[in-house]
């Protein structure tokens, strides 16, 4: 293995984490001097690369940025920031144009024009594919090329980030942890400019659709540094994960619902058309609570393509097809059975337009950010373009300051593979794992109330004071897991993605973001443990 100082420097911006909103980033900074770090191999581990849908832009004849503003507005309910929407939706068909000359071979008719596809609640065909259903793999496959060619950015495989350095109420840069070295000094590297892109937290749930490392490390380590935190509580859960049992759960994409496909459940009823005028592409908070009650009282639901797609499955959508042959589920001729899985997390660190946090130094992008554009439940497709324009916006504001340099040389850190597996493996397989992503799918989920998130505070503190190792990344787990359960706490109606069953209706004094710090949410954390 590579021998190593305990202290290493950037030599300018420093990037955590190597999906769609790292990597953008870094190619967007070039050729101004990049580190980019990542636990495993570029390309693996990374959210981005899972998403099948693809890119919302209003790029189709008849369509408009401002329309596609409204809709997301529309989808947010009532709490996504204006200004925030209309810009991120004009830049979009900009930052579609990068990702094509950065080599995206997205689906184009023989005159060469976008073929756009629809989803829930568009008002409009306007997502950007690549072959149906492959869009975040080939995106990030065009970057991860690219990347490597271009000789400002250095790219550090087999390195977890563990919590963020401060030095004068600035940060500074990152302590990290070689993949699988749990006892060994932390390493520090020191930056000019630090960006968390990171991730969410869907893996904080039993049931999911992220991959294992995406478990609120990226909002857990800002919010110990003393971060704001913006709309914690609202979690989205995709409606349509195909039931295998498998861990990730593999995803249905809602391209599929715009191409016609139905929900029905065991006894062949198809039951969106009396709960919502869209049906089956109602926004998809809808959806998954629809689902969710089905199964809640005794039914098995279905994704029906049979109809609208039958054979055509298999060349539409390779990446579904796949997932279900490997289930031993036929798509050409059976339903595909489907559960409510965390997806998408519309909170984060709190950033203004620029992408800064409240801590000086540290930016953020992709879904470890709340940047006010998806308010309570975002909309389908929308989360891509979130990370390439502010990652192109991250870029312009740090490139502004930091001057164009030649990389120094810098001891990296070589990959492991068996170690990076096994030490994936072991936090995996912990017992204080499973427990915590059991207590928020079941006390945290698709439908909330007091008495249940009350109950859930109570038992993330045990967790975290009785774990048989409490390990900084574990504790980056339990703090994002506080934030989410405090702030759906604090927040006593139902809106989007967050829903109360003693709270049912929306209020108009809860119309506004929640922010919040991490000492807020232990507060209420411990008048819950006391009650």
């Amino acid at each position: 293995m590579t021998t190593f100082d305990n202290s290493l420097n950037a030599d300018g911006a420093l990037i955590v984490g190597a999906g769609l909103a790292g990597l953008f980033t870094a190619l967007k900074l070039a050729p101004r001097p990049v580190t980019v770090l990542t636990p495993k191999p570029l390309g693996l581990g990374a959210s981005s690369a899972w998403a099948q849908g693809g890119v919302a832009a209003a790029m189709g004849e008849g369509d408009s940025a401002h329309a596609h503003a409204l809709d997301t507005e529309m989808a947010g309910a009532g709490i996504v920031d204006h200004g925030t929407a209309e810009g991120v939706t004009a830049e979009a068909a900009a930052r579609i144009e990068d990702l094509a000359r950065l080599g995206t071979p997205f689906d184009r008719d023989d005159f060469g024009n976008f073929e756009l596809g629809r989803e829930a609640a568009h008002s409009a065909n306007r997502i950007v594919k690549v072959e149906g259903d492959r869009a975040g793999w080939a995106i990030m496959q065009a970057l991860i090329a690219r990347v490597r060619r271009t000789p400002s950015i250095r790219v550090v495989e087999g390195i977890t980030a563990l919590s963020l350095a401060r030095d004068n109420g600035r940060i500074v840069g990152v302590y990290c942890r070689r993949l699988g070295d749990r006892y060994s000094e932390p390493i520090f590297i020191r930056a000019r400019a630090t960006i968390l892109a990171a991730g969410g937290l869907g893996g904080l749930y039993a049931i999911t659709t992220n991959p294992p490392g995406v478990r609120g490390h990226a909002m857990g380590m800002a919010a110990r540094a003393g971060a704001i935190i913006a709309d914690p509580e609202f979690v989205q859960f995709h409606p349509t994960a195909i039931a295998t049992g498998a861990d990730p759960a593999p995803l249905a994409t809602e391209a599929l619902r715009g191409e016609g496909a139905i929900l029905v459940n065991d006894l062949g009823e198809r039951f969106m058309p009396a709960i919502h005028a869209d049906a089956e592409l109602a926004p998809r908070d809808i959806v998954a609570r629809a689902n969710f009650r089905q199964i809640q009282a005794g039914r098995r639901v279905f994704l029906d393509t049979r109809t609208v797609l039958g054979k055509n499955i298999l060349t539409r959508f390779p990446t579904v097809s796949k997932y279900c042959i490997e289930a031993g589920i036929d798509p050409v001729s059976d339903m595909i059975p489907v559960v409510p899985a965390a997806h998408f997390h519309m909170g984060g660190v709190k950033v203004d337009e620029r992408g800064r946090s409240s801590l000086p130094g540290l930016w953020v992008c992709g879904e470890a950010s709340c940047t006010g554009l998806h308010g309570a439940n975002r909309l389908a497709s929308n989360s891509l373009l979130e990370a390439i324009v502010y990652g192109a916006r991250i870029a312009d504001d740090i490139g502004g300051l930091e001057p164009a340099r030649a990389l120094s040389p810098f001891k990296g850190i070589e990959w492991d593979e068996v170690e990076g597996n096994r030490a994936e493996e072991i936090l995996r397989n912990s017992l204080a794992v499973q427990q915590l992503r059991q207590v928020m799918s079941d006390l945290v989920g698709v439908e909330r109330s007091a008495e249940g998130l009350s109950l859930a505070l109570k038992k993330i503190a045990h967790l975290e004071a009785t774990a048989e190792q409490v390990t900084t990344a574990y504790l980056n787990m339990t703090t994002s897991a506080t934030l989410v359960a405090a702030a759906a706490l604090k927040r006593v109606e139902s809106r989007g993605g967050h829903f109360r069953t003693d709270f049912p209706q929306p209020s108009t004094e809860w119309e506004h973001h929640t922010e919040m710090t991490l000492t807020e949410a232990l507060e209420i954390r411990a008048r819950a443990a006391q009650d």
